[in-house]
């Protein structure tokens, strides 16, 4: 068999040590007699040469001399006036003599040992598992010499040592044949960083990308839920004309602008549930809360039947669907009329290829009429003035109806802000190279939150913040100003027309980082923003228990549905 260049047979290759370069014995006997002899006479010339030199110095310890004393002169010097490290480290710890000593072959081992280790690091990295086991089996027996003497309290034996630091000696300078030095080590070292630090990013995207999925997938519960809602919607005269028959009062109240109105449109069955119990039962007078909910098609039967079977301390609760809209199209919303579009489609639901769009950016809730509804609010409630807008994801921890009764100072909506940290200004929401943008925004300006805001529906009609809205989002028909959401039209639209609320009125990070548990405790309104929502698995179980608090889950249908 013809063997490739270059690569010996494995008959004729020597043994590991056998590689070596030859000892220092056997280059010296391989010289004539005539250079050892010439050597050793330079070396013992040097020697007798440095004995003189070491006589006739003065000893340093021996006191200065009478004249030096007489004239009141003292020699000092920088590194007498100072106080040794060496002097510190044997004042701190408790150094033997046998670690202090020259000769100490338990130093030795130790260091030995310790070198040994890094050099099997390296050889590992190598793929040098022949050196590899060698070096460790000899780490393991410097190891038992200095177990065997620590056991027995006495020193390391002579004979025992001697072979054992000569054959470790020996696997150090084939070490160094072999490139393992701190140079070669630590351009490796470099590496394994980069390569860790790819693998993390790596990891890191593929943990955003399945929890982004996650968040976007309706559990099985909520779905079974809604099924069996709409069962027993459609099976039963009774729930439908509880909303059916209801009395001109009753009526009336829902357009009374004497009561608490809050607004919430959503698709979620239970987390509608949460924010109107957690908000009547901390309320000081739940007969005056008002809530106007508004879902889909899909969820507009199973959400009558539900309110329909359960009271809420007596609120008032009207639910409408967005399909009723019919003045909201494509002719009067940009957003709809953008959906029509071939590049908007494309835009959303791309994902092959390296310029395929973030999963983020494809959420299909940020092309949801439901989340787009709240620049509507006042073209929906024509006759309210004032009403809370309150998102699916929050709980309720206080009574709300003070803030019915802030004053805005003329401003259309109050808000908290979240301009603690920079990541929360408007540089990071909005596209500030874009000129449109540059010549009208501030990029620091403070950014602020949805999810409980407090609108004067009077001031925005005055104001036409909707017209507003519309302008930036038939200008970002290109996604160039913006990428997603409702938040950056929303800072625009609302742009000088803010009041900064209390941040007490509005804990936001619940759903995707660590917030301070006194401020959770102070706080009226906890925020679930991000994907972790407290009715997912990837919810934060440490922040679940707020949420759970405003579930009945002794509620049959729950039982058969979530089988807690």
């Amino acid at each position: 068999m013809v063997r490739p260049a270059g690569l010996l047979d494995p008959a004729r290759r020597r043994p590991f040590l056998d590689q070596r370069r030859p000892s220092f014995r056997r280059r010296w006997q391989q010289r004539p007699l005539w250079v050892r002899l010439g050597l050793s006479l330079v070396l013992a010339l040097a020697c007798v040469l440095l004995l003189l030199g070491l006589a006739g110095s003065p000893d340093p310890s021996s006191p200065p001399s009478t004249d030096s004393a007489r004239s009141g002169t003292t020699v000092s010097s920088p590194l007498l006036r100072q106080r040794s490290y060496l002097d510190g480290i044997t004042d701190a710890h408790n150094m033997t003599d046998e670690m202090l000593s020259a000769h100490s072959f338990s130093r030795q081992l130790m260091d030995q040992i310790s070198l040994a280790k890094t050099y099997i690091v390296a050889a590992k990295e190598a793929n040098n598992l022949q050196f590899v086991a060698e070096l460790s089996a000899q780490v393991r027996r410097e190891q038992s010499i200095l177990a065997h003497a620590a056991a027995h309290g006495g020193t390391v034996k002579k004979e025992d040592a001697e072979k054992a630091i000569r054959d470790m000696a020996m696997l150090f300078f084939q070490a160094q044949q072999f490139r393992y030095d701190s140079s070669v080590t630590i351009m490796k070292l470099k590496g394994q960083i980069q390569s860790l630090e790819e693998k993390s990013k790596a990891e890191a995207d593929k943990s955003t990308k399945y929890g982004q999925i996650a968040a976007e997938e309706l559990p099985k519960g909520l779905y079974c839920l809604g099924v069996r809602l709409t069962m027993e919607w459609f099976k039963s005269p009774e729930l439908q004309r509880k909303f059916s028959d209801r009395s001109p009062a009753v009526q009336s109240n829902m357009r009374d602008n004497s009561l608490y109105h809050y607004c919430v449109f959503s698709d979620n069955i239970i987390a509608v549930s949460v924010v109107v119990n957690s908000t009547t039962l901390n309320s000081k007078h739940p007969e005056k809360n008002v809530f106007h909910l508004v879902t889909d098609e899909v969820n507009y039967a199973p959400m009558k039947a539900w309110f329909a079977m359960n009271d809420y301390g007596g609120a008032i609760v009207e639910i409408q669907k967005v399909e009723d809209f019919t003045w909201l199209n494509a002719s009067y919303v940009p957003v709809l009329k953008q959906l029509q579009d071939a590049a908007t489609q494309n835009f959303y639901f791309s994902g092959s290829g390296n310029r395929g769009t973030p999963i983020k950016f494809r959420n299909p809730k940020y092309l949801s009429m439901l989340n787009h509804l709240r620049f509507y609010i006042p073209e929906i409630y024509p006759e309210l003035r004032k009403v809370v807008f309150l998102d699916d994801d929050i709980v309720v921890q206080k009574d709300l109806s003070d803030l019915f009764t802030i004053n805005l100072n003329g401003n259309v909506m109050g808000a908290v802000e979240t301009c603690m940290e920079t990541f929360h200004r408007f540089h990071k929401y909005l596209n500030h190279s874009h000129p449109l943008i540059r010549a009208h925004f501030d990029p620091d300006a403070c950014g602020w939150a949805f999810g409980m805001n407090v609108l004067d529906l009077v001031e925005w009609r005055n104001k036409n913040v909707t017209g507003i809205y519309h302008y930036w989002q038939e200008r970002n028909a290109d996604h160039t100003l913006w990428k997603l959401g409702s938040l950056p039209p929303g800072l625009l639209a609302f742009y000088g027309l803010v009041e900064a609320l209390d941040p007490k009125w509005h804990v936001l990070g619940l759903g995707y980082t660590t917030v301070d548990p006194a401020t959770i405790k102070e706080g009226a309104v906890l925020h679930y923003n991000g994907n972790m929502k407290p009715w997912l698995k990837i919810g934060m179980e440490k922040y679940k228990g707020f949420w759970d608090n405003y579930v009945d889950y002794s509620h049959p249908l729950l039982q058969r549905c979530f089988m807690r």
